[in-house]
């Protein structure tokens, strides 16, 4: 046996390196201190290996650059050369799936990203692009590390660089278990989702004490951009859990129905679920009466596999369901009005919502599966002035930019542009579908029949009487449920009952769709 050189090595010098190696490698494992790990337990966190193990299979991580150390001086850091440097990095599997993963250990540094720090992200991100894996991040993390100065910014800028470039190659998913201020948040906001834990998790771009100095108002941390805050007012977030269990089990459930990559489609997988199941229950979920609110969640349940779907953004503009789910063990993505909740309009939320969950299914060969119920635009002055004209264009852009199967169903009422918008046969869907209590229209029977018709109602004898034969009239040679079949553009009326076995029939032979779109570097859409 020799070294490098050529001199000899003693078998029981080989032996002493591999126990000093063995001695650092525990070192590393066991983290700086175990006061650290008493502090990260007493504010209700687990440590950044614990969540590791909890999100990956068992045994299966595989760490890179577990001795890194950084080579920044001055203000004490020469002194302070902890392995790892605040961040683990590396990759295993969840469910048998390569997946790539970094984790900030707020023991070290309290997270705060240094030189060699981002290097290691930068490195794990530049590796799950190359192999084609899922990223995630677990966030726990200080923001940039001050006592490196610009080193540190650059880093950041590294990683929103490479986070671009993987959008829409891989999935990205930040999970948020700790502070993320400053630049620190635009990372997450550049991936495809967001999950955060109530009380321990926070993102903000100035803190509340920045607040207080320049505006003078009083918040706490959670107030301002607390896990509830961005799941249910600025959309930040898509997720919010109670504990950092829940989280990373979800996680692990939101990674088993999206692919490895753009170039794969959705892991498929074997149902119980008979293809041909007959859903009596729809004749009752949905009221022929089109003022009659219902809960569009009732309907999925009976349509997808099992009753089993996770919704996106489930808090944030209720007005719209966004949901992956499985039809026959087939992945979909399932775009619906929800009639419980402003009666299903669509709004600048809403139109956003969709948009983006559109944007991310086409990406990853998702089919979409639309279903509506939709009165139309939500009026108003807050409305037009917050710019619902942009923003309802970007979920028209989505629609009309996907290329996966897109097939939509028509429950109940599909008035005037928001018709068009969500999926109609004239923006490209694939195959319309309708049931026999559809109305589709330029607007309402009521609102058609005061226009068309001021003048007799105006002049009628009895004004409400004359209103209501009139909106009688209309409704029948208008709004009846065969009129859009009979003009082509709505493939077949179909009995509720049979929506599940339509569609499962519709995806297998949309199957090998294929479409290109003009060769361009990349359009532009609304903003």
């Amino acid at each position: 046996m020799s070294n490098l050189e050529g001199a000899p090595v003693e078998a029981s010098d080989v032996r002493g390196r591999v126990a000093e190696l063995h001695a650092i490698r525990e070192q590393v494992r066991r983290g700086p201190s175990e006061r650290a790990t008493e502090a990260q337990k007493a504010k209700g966190k687990l440590t950044a290996r614990e969540r590791i193990d909890l999100l990956l299979d068992e045994g299966s991580f595989n760490e890179v650059e577990p001795l890194r150390r950084h080579r920044a001086s001055g203000f004490g850091l020469e002194a302070k050369r902890p392995y790892t440097d605040g961040v683990i990095t590396g990759w295993g599997t969840v469910h048998g799936r390569t997946v790539f993963v970094y984790a900030h250990d707020f023991r070290i540094f309290g997270g705060a990203l240094g030189e060699a720090h981002a290097t290691k992200i930068h490195k794990i991100m530049d590796m799950a692009i190359a192999a084609g894996a899922p990223l995630v991040s677990l966030n726990d993390g200080a923001g940039a590390r001050i006592q490196e100065g610009v080193s540190a910014l650059a880093g950041y800028g590294g990683i929103f660089q490479r986070n671009t470039k993987a959008s829409g190659v891989i999935p990205q998913i930040s999970v948020m278990l700790g502070p993320c201020a400053g630049g620190a948040a635009y990372s997450p906001a550049l991936t495809d989702f967001v999950f955060m834990v109530r009380e321990t998790s926070q993102m903000f771009i100035t803190g509340p004490d920045v607040v207080r100095a320049v505006t003078g108002e009083e918040i706490t941390q959670n107030g301002l951009g607390g896990a509830d805050v961005h799941a249910e007012t600025s959309g930040v977030a898509h997720f919010a859990y109670d504990d950092e269990e829940t989280c990373l089990e979800e996680v692990r459930y939101l990674l088993s129905l999206l692919p490895q990559n753009n170039r794969e489609n959705p892991p498929r997988v074997a149902s119980e679920d008979p293809a041909d199941r007959v859903g009596e229950a729809l004749l009752d979920l949905v009221p022929a009466d089109g003022n009659r609110p219902y809960d569009m969640r009732k309907v999925i349940e009976e349509l997808v596999d099992d009753g089993d779907y996770l919704e996106i953004h489930e808090r944030w503009a209720t007005n719209i369901i966004c949901a992956l789910s499985r039809l026959d063990g087939q992945v979909v993505g399932i775009v619906a009005n929800q009639p419980q909740s402003l009666a299903g309009v669509l709004d600048i939320e809403a139109s956003e919502k969709a948009a983006r969950f559109i944007q991310m299914c086409d990406a990853f060969n998702i089919p979409i599966i639309t279903l509506l119920d939709v009165p139309g635009f939500l009026p108003g002055v807050d409305q037009e002035h917050g710019g619902i004209i942009r923003h309802g264009a970007k979920l028209l852009y989505a629609y009309c930019n996907a290329t996966v199967p897109r097939i939509s169903v028509i429950l109940r009422k599909a008035y005037g542009g928001a018709y068009i918008v969500m999926d109609s046969q004239s923006i490209g869907a694939d195959l319309t579908y309708a049931w026999p209590t559809n109305e589709i229209a330029v607007m309402g029977a009521e609102g058609a029949a005061n226009v068309i018709f001021r003048k007799q109602i105006a002049e009628a004898d009895d004004p409400d009487a004359m209103r209501a034969r009139m909106v009688k009239e209309y409704k029948s040679e208008l709004m009846h449920p065969y009129y859009a079949a009979e003009r082509g553009l709505v493939d077949d009326v179909i009995d509720p009952v049979e929506t599940r076995s339509v569609l499962i029939r519709s995806l297998a032979m949309l199957a090998t769709k294929h479409a290109d779109l003009p060769s361009r570097k990349h359009g532009n859409p609304p903003q």
